[in-house]
């Protein structure tokens, strides 16, 4: 899969080097091209994350030790614009097992996920965009955020269950400005329903997303709110707050887009409506920053089993309320500290409360382009088994 990923860029640059201008390099920034006529523009870039895990549980017949080592993640990124700049584009490619697991049903056609984004984003008026495609949908904050981004070693508990991921379809995208600073973003998305490639047809419904964000100090430097960490230390407080709610109609998989499909032994699919509220915010203030979120997410009747004709339960959705709170400082060493609190309270008949503290120690070296980060993370299930994880993670970006 890489050999043919590298021959494919290498005819590409054989096939342009006479018309093509390639731009100066900077570490991080990508490889750059764009066409003599500048009707076409393409920034190639490639990332990598090394992850060593190390895990306690504290069983009652003693202490149980795991480790692991892997590849968290490996990925090829594709952006830019073609005819003009209003035209964007951009596609990423996984590469890890972790990346392109769990494609093996026939709701994938037996393949494998090796597509993340592939999606078009066209500038039609003023403020107006429109995408269309695969690509993240316009949910809780911690998710839009790149995983080559974040704050810390990995997004929170909250993120892990409850987050709406990728989908097919339409985003409806509109920025508008009240006064000389305040600023409002909107965000309409329909979709599938079903998650990224998917491709054995369509299960369950469709489903329809909202975002509305407000920030009334103006907008963050490079992109801030959407960037874990004070890499750019903001000179005046940046504040962003936002909500989102989704439904998914008929939903057949156990977390929406994400999860097993919920099906009989005859193959029958089975669903529920699927409703999901967030609420999240980003603050920072030269090496300060805070991010917060709140997810709740529960089905049409308020029962997360899913039954079949003959009242056997199917399946079961993961339904319930999480909250999570993470501050970090960043010092003039690029050296930064970071604390998470994470509450999650799922349903009766889905799983056990548990609440999870997280410490992180972040070193930059060339903003989250090149850094090391390491966090230790206390678990505490409510009525389960207590358990201390200590990870530590390397990313490199080109």
């Amino acid at each position: 899969m890489k050999k043919l990923f590298t021959m494919v860029v290498a005819l590409f640059f054989m096939a342009n080097h006479t018309t093509a201008q390639f731009q100066s390099y900077k570490f991080g920034d990508g490889i750059k091209v764009t066409s003599q006529d500048s009707s076409f523009y393409m920034r190639f870039g490639f990332r990598f994350q090394n992850l060593a895990v190390s895990t306690w549980r504290l069983a009652d017949e003693g202490t149980e030790y795991s480790a692991n080592l892997l590849v968290r993640r490996s990925r090829l990124k594709f952006d830019g614009y073609a005819f003009n700049p209003k035209l964007k584009y951009k596609l990423e490619l996984g590469l890890t097992n972790r990346d392109v697991g769990g494609g093996t049903g026939p709701e994938f056609n037996n393949g494998a996920n090796i597509v993340l984004d592939a999606f078009v984003a066209y500038s039609f008026h003023k403020n107006w965009a429109i995408w269309f495609g695969q690509t993240k949908l316009p949910g809780n904050r911690e998710r839009v955020v790149s995983s080559a981004n974040l704050q810390l070693v990995d997004r929170s508990r909250l993120n892990s269950r409850y987050n709406i991921d990728r989908d097919v379809g339409l985003q409806l995208r509109h920025t508008f400005k009240v006064g000389s600073d305040f600023i409002f973003r909107e965000a309409f998305a329909f979709s599938q329903g079903e998650g990224r490639d998917v491709t054995g047809g369509h299960f369950g419904g469709y489903e329809y997303t909202f975002r509305l964000e407000m920030l009334p100090f103006g907008s963050f430097a490079s992109k801030g709110d959407y960037i874990g960490s004070a890499i750019k230390r903001e000179s005046t407080p940046k504040l962003s707050i936002a909500a989102t709610y989704d439904i998914n109609k008929n939903s057949v998989r156990e977390r929406g887009n994400l999860g097993s499909f919920i099906r009989d032994d005859n193959g029958t699919y089975y669903g529920k409506d699927l409703k999901t509220f967030f609420a999240d915010l980003m603050f920072k203030y030269q090496g300060l920053s805070i991010a917060s979120e709140y997810a709740d997410k529960t089905t049409e009747d308020g029962i997360p089993t899913v039954l079949d004709s003959e009242n056997n339960v199917v399946g079961t959705f993961y339904t319930g309320r999480a909250f999570t709170i993470q501050m970090g400082y960043m010092f003039e060493s690029n050296v930064e500290m970071v604390l998470r609190f994470t509450d999650n309270n799922p349903d009766d008949l889905v799983a056990n409360d548990e609440v999870r503290w997280t410490f992180g120690l972040n070193k930059f070296f060339a903003g989250h382009k090149l850094k090391i980060q390491t966090d230790f993370q206390s678990i505490r299930p409510d009525g389960g088994t207590n358990s201390f994880v200590w990870r530590t993670q390397m990313d490199v970006h080109f």
